[in-house]
């Protein structure tokens, strides 16, 4: 029996800054964020199905990605819970999408709720059959964080 992956990528608009650091990105800036999971499993073998033969449809997965990340955290301003100076700013502005994290919103952090939101949905979706086994979160297109599921 193989075993098979297979990768979808797709991008956002959000903005950040990361209080304590001591460089640049300690101001108020954006990205443009990009966002690829991989999945692993098995392949559909039910015969006469649209998705024989594959893991599954990439416009499932860009589907679920778009549903429980992009929209909610395209042209979002990131700020982590602690920094309550930027939180008050921000309510400031009327209607302003502001996504308030536990963590400072940094790629590796991002990448972590991106992967806890959407592994689950997936797990349950395919019911086993196909897991979330990597989400890479571009913040530039020279730096990423990657986060896996071992198991998988």
């Amino acid at each position: 029996m193989s075993l098979f992956q297979i990768t979808r990528r797709l991008e956002f608009d959000a903005g950040h800054r990361i209080p304590n650091h001591l460089g640049q990105c300690r101001h108020l800036h954006g990205h443009r964020y990009q966002i690829e999971v991989t999945l692993r499993g098995d392949l559909n073998q039910s015969q006469g199905s649209s998705e024989e033969g594959m893991l599954t449809d990439f416009g499932h997965i860009k589907s679920i990605v778009q549903e429980l990340i992009i929209e909610p955290w395209d042209h979002s301003f990131f700020v982590a819970q602690v920094d309550t100076q930027l939180i008050d700013f921000l309510s400031t502005i009327p209607n302003h999408k502001t996504t308030i994290i536990d963590g400072v919103p940094t790629a590796e952090n991002l990448a972590k709720i991106a992967f806890e939101r959407i592994a689950p949905v997936l797990l349950e979706k395919y019911q086993g059959r196909i897991r979330l086994y990597q989400l890479r979160l571009y913040e530039t297109p020279n730096c990423w964080a990657d986060i896996f599921d071992e198991s998988a």
